[in-house]
């Protein structure tokens, strides 16, 4: 078996491909996850507490330094990601996909064969 057609086997069974999926979309999500914490849910959270601790300087964080602009983009790069994911996907499938074997006649030997039972059918 070369080295190229053993490599096709290993890539397009389905647990690797099922790995490599869940790891990219894993990173993905995890940048989701990142931003919405980092970008909507400090913000948010950290204005109160530190108007009620009473520090002197909290003009900077109010509603505007929510960043619904990051956390839009990240959302947008997953959706990307998870899209040219499918399409590579879909397209490996297709690839992937054995064609039937067409049937063969019977061979010589199977004809030789059934010549053989066929005269010892009629003596």
């Amino acid at each position: 078996m070369s080295l190229v057609k053993e490599f096709k086997d290993f890539v397009f069974k389905g647990n690797v491909i099922n790995l490599a999926v869940a790891v990219i979309i894993g990173a993905a999500f995890a940048a989701i996850v990142s931003s919405f914490v980092e970008d909507i849910i400090t913000p948010l959270l950290l204005a109160p507490a530190l108007k009620a601790a009473g520090v002197a300087d909290i003009s900077k964080l109010t509603w505007g330094a929510v960043k619904y602009g990051s956390f839009l983009s990240a959302l947008i790069k997953f959706i990307i990601i998870a899209f040219v994911l499918f399409l590579v996907i879909k397209t490996a499938t297709k690839l992937s996909k054995k064609e039937e074997p067409i049937a063969a006649g019977p061979s010589s030997t199977d004809i030789l064969l059934a010549e053989i039972r066929d005269e010892l059918k009629r003596k």
